[in-house]
């Protein structure tokens, strides 16, 4: 029996050989990294790399790539990384839990950042509290960048506003820009109807998802959902039934593996992170004992790098 185990086991090996280093949706030059922050945000972005999307290693022994710089709190808090149409990589970040802009920079190897700049781009709101967990997504169809974030105006919404959750009562906003120097106006980008943060949108063929939390309080809620467009800037749909169990989740990030999503989030209250799956964004399975990231990863993006560029920053 020994013998017939060991035999088919070599037989076997090749394939499984072949999965690891290209896993389905990624091309034998490809990688994955994680971007994402540890504590409070103050010591900045951390990077980690993964070849199948469950694994993950961390980045230049877990310590910094760049430290942040702008606003009074000098926080970089949930950072969102996007290759630009441009080659580029562009990444905004939460600077402080009550101001009322984020953070931006940009690099061509995630290794050389440009300056450090604050858009503020909830300044012209007297109630505005606060910008957190902004992210970009880039919109081939218009050629601009979608930037969007979750933001209290005090006052707006008192239907859903909750005393539980300190009088924040978020609802998502967007701003978008051809080349991260000229914007066009704020406006509302996403009401369903609860107090919802961290939205994550992805292209899903001809349509777009948006991954979201619903914050709600009371009834307590805190899970992820989706809901879709036939545009990036929206409308946006109804918000579907929870992807995520009872445990409260954060934070989403998504990656399109083949023709599964694989969906990471923040079990924040059990800190440690969770997974789900879907084929078809509407059934989902918990493959959270699947994944592996390092100690202390907080909420952040997944974004594909080139397997060159994933070996210059394992040189650092």
């Amino acid at each position: 029996m020994k013998t017939v185990l060991s035999f088919v086991a070599l037989a076997l090996a090749p394939a499984w050989a072949a999965r690891a280093q290209a896993p389905a949706g990624l091309s034998m030059r490809e990688a994955l990294v994680f971007c994402y922050f540890k504590g409070n945000g103050r010591d900045g972005l951390h990077l980690a790399s993964s070849r199948d999307g469950y694994t993950w290693t961390a980045l230049k022994r877990d310590s910094s790539f760049l430290r942040p710089a702008v606003a009074h709190d000098r926080l970089m808090r949930d950072p969102c990384i996007l290759r630009g149409a441009d080659g580029r990589f562009h990444m905004v970040w939460t600077v402080s839990w009550q101001d009322k802009g984020i953070g931006y920079a940009t690099s061509k190897d995630l290794i050389h950042w440009s300056e450090q700049q604050f858009l503020p781009v909830m300044a012209h709101e007297p109630g505005a509290r606060n910008a957190w967990a902004p992210e970009i997504s880039y919109d081939a169809s218009t050629k601009t960048y979608l930037i969007y974030w979750a933001s209290t105006i005090s006052g707006q919404f008192p239907e859903t506003q909750s005393p539980a959750e300190n009088g924040y009562n978020h609802r998502i906003y967007a701003t978008s820009t051809p080349d991260f120097k000229t914007f066009t106006p704020t406006k509302l980008l996403y009401e369903p109807g609860f107090n919802v943060i961290d939205a994550s949108i992805q292209p899903d063929g001809q349509r777009f998802v948006m991954f979201l939390k619903d914050e709600t309080r009371e009834p307590v809620q805190k899970n992820l959902r989706v809901a879709f467009s036939d545009q990036m800037a929206g409308p946006y749909g109804k918000a579907s039934a929870p992807i995520t169990g009872s445990y409260w989740a954060e934070g989403p990030t998504a990656v399109k593996l083949g023709r599964e999503w694989l969906v990471y989030f923040d079990k924040y209250r059990e800190h440690k992170y969770g997974a789900v799956k879907s084929a078809d964004l509407t059934t989902w399975t918990d493959v959270s004992d699947q994944v592996r990231v390092p100690a202390g990863l907080r909420h952040g993006t997944i974004f594909r790098v080139t397997t060159k560029e994933l070996k210059l920053l394992e040189q650092q």
